[in-house]
């Protein structure tokens, strides 16, 4: 049985002079959370835009659900939806309207039944038949990512979802990314807020200078930084404490 969602071995990318992706390695398992982490350059983007296919890799390999992302796109795309981190909706037509007009374009059937359950589950139903243009932020990428799971996609890549968001709003899709892992749905998240990825991934993997240079669970991260010192009480090291001890080593290395 596969239970890997995302297989990614050797992953090189360049744009001319500049070598953005050095051999990047990683797997996601099917229903998780998978936070890659990482300062602004250091090739997140990157890495989302050859797993959903809108870049081709130099080398390497990656495979969605099995599939090579280079030899079988359209098998990829059919098991993957995208957010980028500006929400991706049209503000001159409502929210129901963004919606019944994607489950159009994907052929669905019911395609309003479709948008009001989706109004529904991301608490739009008040705001549906208003244009986009009066929402807030937080409402729009909640419509956003309503979007992007029309047609039911078993991958959700979410670039930066938070990026602009008041703290209201990045709790509201911070609950909304642990509902989607509740219901079976992969996520996979790129962030350089080191506490979103604290708060949601199962496990995660710190990409610097277009290399992993850490991976796992947040209790394995936390081991390779260095011991607390015991004086009265032993304090846990932040991810944030983690992340910048991690790239201080690789830095000086």
């Amino acid at each position: 049985m596969q239970n890997k969602s995302i297989q990614v071995k050797g992953l090189q990318k360049s744009y001319k002079e500049l070598q953005v992706l050095k051999g990047v390695d990683f797997e996601v398992e099917k229903g998780s959370i998978f936070a890659l982490l990482g300062s602004n350059g250091a090739g997140k983007t990157t890495v989302v835009k050859i797993l959903t296919t809108l870049l081709k890799q130099d080398s390497g390999t990656a495979l969605i659900n099995g599939f090579d992302v280079a030899s079988k796109p359209d098998h990829v795309r059919q098991a993957i939806s995208l957010t980028g981190q500006y929400a991706a909706v049209d503000e001159l037509l409502t929210g129901r309207e963004n919606l019944i007009m994607i489950a159009k374009l994907r052929y669905l059937d019911h395609p309003r039944q479709v948008a009001d359950d989706l109004l529904k589950r991301f608490g739009l139903t008040e705001a549906a038949d208003r244009r986009v243009s009066t929402y807030s932020g937080g409402m729009r990428r909640r419509l956003d990512i309503a979007l992007s799971l029309v047609g039911k996609p078993q991958i959700i890549f979410l670039d930066e979802p938070t990026t602009g968001l008041d703290p209201e709003a990045r709790i509201e899709v911070w609950k909304i990314v642990k509902d989607l892992a509740g219901s079976g749905t992969t996520v996979f998240l790129t962030t350089q807020y080191l506490e979103e990825a604290e708060q949601l991934a199962d496990r995660i993997a710190i990409l610097h200078k277009g290399k992993i240079i850490a991976s796992g669970t947040l209790s394995e991260l936390k081991k390779l930084f260095p011991s607390t010192k015991v004086e009265y009480v032993e304090k846990q090291p932040s991810l944030e404490e983690i992340f910048l001890s991690i790239i201080g080593k690789k830095e000086g290395a």
